[in-house]
């Protein structure tokens, strides 16, 4: 389907009277072709640290969401919960809900502070939640620091996604994309290996929770030098201060060309706020229904079921779960970076839907191993391999692709806030999955509840071949005029 027709809702205003036919034309031509204009590409190194610090907020989100995997039986024992599953769930899951209202927020703090401010933002509630979660000797202390950490959370992986996309040469956007969820992998597996002591060592979890503090600080300061997004800038109407973090971020022979673009683009109705009705049955409905589906069947395949209950899962078939940790953070990292270096050469639509297509293949083995066709070693190796598989394909595409992708394809007007709506569906559908779970594969069995997921992974397929628009290597100027609607 070509571009107009899945963004036919679309209506700029006095833009539209700023771009030519022959500009739109040229740009969705380019755009489907992969064809750019520049001969030559600015070096990658300008802009790398820069991304590189955006990229500790999602080392804090994957430090965070693992942080209690290890400790959490000792926090449990410690603050006088344990053997209480409901605590214990709490203890786990406040976090999810403060990064639901952190996500809500994420958008406007990005758009009317700025990318750089709303890091050093989203930092604050970390540190004081963290602070407070290791010194907590009470459950209702612990509870409201984790709460405090998730609204830093959800603030954080939306203003990365709009952070790099923004600031990053088109040519390696994909890349750069991929490092955040890299970053989210290594955060995981470093809160993992920190928590190994903490069933040895008594009160080693309270230090597990200090650490987090290093590098929430490092983000504030670092983020201090850093560019702030040109988009953000020309948006605000401060072209020269544009110019000079183009300049910044691309060097002197190249922030020329892409100032030009944003003279394609008008601004007049970039001063006119973004109203909350316009994004859920306005004029921008359809592109932010499509950024929202694709997080829905993000978390509706099951990933963070599988991410929360792999333990489980790898326990009932005989397999530790020191080891199966081990195994989906590595297999998980592995595949991150097999995407960033796919990412910029074969794209984000064809990575988009070999995962979900893997990951539907994957739940079968796990259909297949809960079954009575097969048993022992051999359910055993199939349910095993299923879900380090899943993980696997996952970390190929559809980890990494949905929240690039959504920051590259939504007009620069409404980025921030679409993408903070697109959250919050993420963030609502991943705390329920994670709540039924454990409850659903009780009553339902693991080859029904497993054959929903394959499902819904399997729809995502469909979804993503009909709707998906390729993006690799267009500025984003370019993907905006060429979803623009003909006069």
């Amino acid at each position: 389907m070509r571009g107009q027709d899945v963004y036919s809702t679309y209506k700029r205003l006095s833009s539209r009277d700023h771009i030519t036919a022959h500009d739109r034309e040229d740009s969705l031509g380019r755009l489907q072709n992969g064809i750019g204009k520049e001969s030559t590409n600015p070096s990658w190194k300008h802009s790398l640290p820069h991304v590189l610090v955006a990229a500790l907020s999602s080392f804090l989100f994957g430090y965070h969401l693992g942080v209690v995997n290890e400790t959490l039986e000792s926090i449990s024992m410690d603050l006088g919960f344990s053997g209480s599953t409901i605590a214990e769930g709490l203890v786990v899951s406040t976090c999810l809900g403060g990064a639901f209202v952190g996500s809500l927020f994420s958008g406007w703090i990005a758009d009317g502070v700025g990318r750089r401010r709303a890091f050093q933002l989203c930092v604050l509630p970390m540190i004081i939640g963290a602070s407070m979660s290791a010194t907590a000797n009470t459950i209702g202390f612990m509870l409201l620091g984790r709460f405090l950490v998730g609204t830093g959370m959800g603030l954080g992986p939306p203003v990365a996604a709009l952070y790099v996309a923004e600031v990053s040469p088109a040519f390696v956007r994909g890349t750069y994309g991929s490092l955040i969820q890299i970053a989210t992998c290594l955060g995981l597996m470093g809160a993992l290996f920190i928590g190994i002591p903490a069933k040895d060592i008594v009160g080693w979890w309270r230090v597990c929770f200090w650490v987090s503090v290093i590098p929430a600080a490092l983000l504030a300061v670092l983020m201090e030098f850093c560019a702030e997004s040109p988009h953000w800038l020309f948006k605000r109407g401060r072209s020269t201060e544009a110019e000079i973090a183009f300049e910044k971020l691309l060097g002197g022979s190249h922030f020329k060309s892409a100032m030009a673009e944003f003279s394609k683009l008008d601004r007049g109705d970039e001063a006119e706020p973004v109203r909350f009705s316009e994004l859920l049955y306005g004029r921008h409905f359809r592109v932010v229904f499509i950024g929202s589906m694709l997080f829905a069947f993000q978390q509706l395949s099951g990933i963070n079921a599988v991410f929360y209950f792999s333990s489980i899962v790898f326990k009932s078939v005989g397999v530790p779960s020191d080891f199966a940790n081990k195994c989906v953070g590595i297999v998980n990292l592995s595949g991150s970076v097999i995407a960033m270096i796919l990412m910029d050469k074969l794209g984000r639509k064809i990575l988009l839907f070999g995962s979900f297509l893997g990951m539907a293949l994957s739940m079968g083995f796990q259909v297949t191993a809960a079954s009575s066709i097969v048993s022992g070693s051999v359910a055993m190796y199939l349910s095993v391999g299923g879900i380090l598989l899943f993980v696997f394909t996952f970390s190929l595409g559809a980890g990494p692709v949905p929240g690039l992708l959504l920051s590259e394809i939504f007009p620069g007007r409404i980025r921030a806030k679409a993408m903070a709506v697109c959250m919050a569906v993420h963030w609502v559908i991943n705390f329920f999955v994670g709540l039924l779970f454990l409850r659903l594969l009780e009553q339902l069995g693991p080859q029904i509840l497993y054959t929903a997921f394959a499902t819904f992974c399997l729809m995502a397929v469909a979804f993503v071949r009909k709707n998906v628009l390729e993006t690799k290597g267009k500025s984003l100027q370019e993907i905006e005029i060429a979803l623009l609607p003909a006069a």
